[in-house]
């Protein structure tokens, strides 16, 4: 399981996908339906999209994680935000399937500033999910995104 944050700009796609490239990853990643319109639909799609009906709650980390479960080796990268824009808190979907999967989290970032990507750590969930992403959001707080002003207070999860 792969965290990336901060994520607040179509940006960070664009850096990402030639870093995944490079190392010859084949990642995975989920994003909302919506996205997967012609032109990009197959382009997203051979890059390892995945899309999701971000309306239907619940059941995603659990088919995710069986994902894991059936491939002896899988990278899905998530984004904790959820969004480009502001949120008041991180989604918790990432640890939950990490647990439920009983697979690390491998954080990596996109400092801005620095314009470096930055493998910070790998972080093996506890089942407390508060506890987990309070760890995971100040291991991330050192990083700065393209639009800071987007950037959500690390303070929970939802």
């Amino acid at each position: 399981m792969v965290a990336l944050a901060p994520h607040t700009s179509n940006w960070d796609f664009v850096v990402a996908m030639p870093f995944i490239l490079a190392l010859k990853l084949k990642a995975s990643w989920l994003m909302k339906k919506e996205a997967f319109f012609f032109p990009f639909k197959g382009l997203f799609m051979a890059l390892g999209g995945i899309p999701t009906d971000r309306s239907a709650a619940g059941g995603m980390a659990k088919q995710v994680a069986n994902q894991f479960k059936k491939n002896e080796k899988m990278w899905v990268a998530l984004t904790p935000e959820g969004t480009r824009k502001k949120a008041t808190k991180w989604k918790n979907g990432f640890l939950r399937i990490a647990h439920a999967a009983d697979v690390p989290v491998l954080l990596i970032a996109w400092d801005f500033p620095t314009k470096r990507i930055c493998i910070d750590s790998l972080y093996r969930t506890t089942g407390n999910f508060e506890v987990d992403m309070q760890e995971v959001q100040r291991r991330f707080s050192k990083y700065r995104g393209r639009n800071p002003e987007n950037q959500t207070e690390l303070v929970g999860s939802e």
